[in-house]
């Protein structure tokens, strides 16, 4: 990504790959036991403050939305869709949500997922679930998926289905095993399953001071950013951050342009109790640039509603904010 715009503007960049595996990747441990969606950045941001490497690449909803001093989020490239999938046997062909036999077996490590697919089906029975992607569509579809990574290799079936990101499962070429994309409440339809905030999106992470150190890679940074996209995923990340929510809190936060092509955004949020019977949705419009204060504006309405009486907002926080 960063050499192929590199070359289109001109310059001559060496870019060298610099894997890191971090706790996330590597424990299968839940989340909210591991200290939060900082288990996937943690190792990433301490490489880029010793200098082991210049830009670290984030799965932007597994980012913390407190900033590190010395670090800053210096591009955000457009965003892939970033609906939430289920895969059932049979890809395209398979069984849509309304079509799961009664008690059939779903499985998702997303405390966010679990709450929506009981409100829209409460017969469900949800199984948590963690591992790369490959691994947990192999517990619907056994060992014709291939094996990927440290969390377990192919197993025998025990799912009914799993839910996932949409942009995961294209980006892996992976897209084949969907067999619904659950509506988000875009174009108008009921939203189902709202994604997480920054889900499908990513984010480039820099020093301070890029500009003085390296002015040619920030100009190649400078063009991959999308501004459209920077500013959607200010303002669900803005609903996290004004909620105080934790990794484990039942938290979807999705922005859109209002109309195509225009400067207005339109955002909505979901906060539900775990069990799914209490959902509360809010959503509202601004400028592109009023991106932070729509957020927050969105995430008050929630709290007015009473959104930290019907569940634990604070869930996965890291326990040196003084929460479990």
């Amino acid at each position: 990504m960063i050499a192929q715009r590199a070359a289109e503007l001109g310059l001559d960049l060496a870019v060298k790959i610099v894997e890191i595996r971090t706790l996330g990747d590597a424990d299968p441990t839940s989340l909210t036991e591991l200290g939060g969606i900082g288990a996937f950045a943690a190792a990433l941001r301490e490489a880029l403050l010793d200098g082991d490497c210049d830009l670290a690449v984030h799965s932007l909803k597994d980012l913390p939305t407190t900033p590190v001093p010395g670090l800053r989020i210096a591009a955000v490239p457009p965003r892939e869709d970033p609906r939430d999938a289920l895969c059932t046997v049979g890809g395209a062909d398979g069984r849509r949500l309304a079509q799961l036999a009664p008690g059939a077996r779903i499985g998702t490590g997303s405390p966010r997922r679990a709450a929506q697919l009981l409100a829209a089906r409460p017969d469900l029975q949800i199984v948590p679930m963690r591992g790369n992607v490959p691994t947990r569509l192999s517990r619907v579809l056994g060992k014709g998926v291939r094996e990927d990574g440290p969390m377990g290799a192919a197993r025998e079936p025990d799912l009914d289905g799993v839910v996932l990101a949409l942009a995961g499962l294209q980006r892996l070429e992976l897209g084949g095993h969907v067999s619904e994309i659950l509506p988000a409440g875009t174009d108008g339809e009921d939203p189902v399953m709202v994604p997480a905030a920054g889900q499908g999106a990513l984010a480039v992470e820099t020093r301070e001071g890029l500009e003085r150190e390296d002015p040619e890679l920030a100009q190649v940074l400078t063009h991959l950013d999308s501004p459209d996209t920077r500013a959607a995923v200010t303002a669900e990340r803005a609903v996290l951050a004004e909620l105080d929510a934790g990794c484990a809190a039942p938290v979807g936060a999705m922005a859109m342009p209002a109309v195509a092509g225009g400067d207005t955004l339109r955002l909505q949020a979901v906060v539900a109790s775990l069990d799914g019977r209490t959902v509360l949705r809010e959503s509202a419009t601004a400028h592109l640039d009023e991106a932070d204060v729509l957020g927050a504006h969105v995430a008050q309405a929630l709290l007015a509603a009473g959104a930290d009486t019907i569940t634990d907002l604070h869930a996965g926080l890291p326990t040196r904010r003084g929460r479990p």
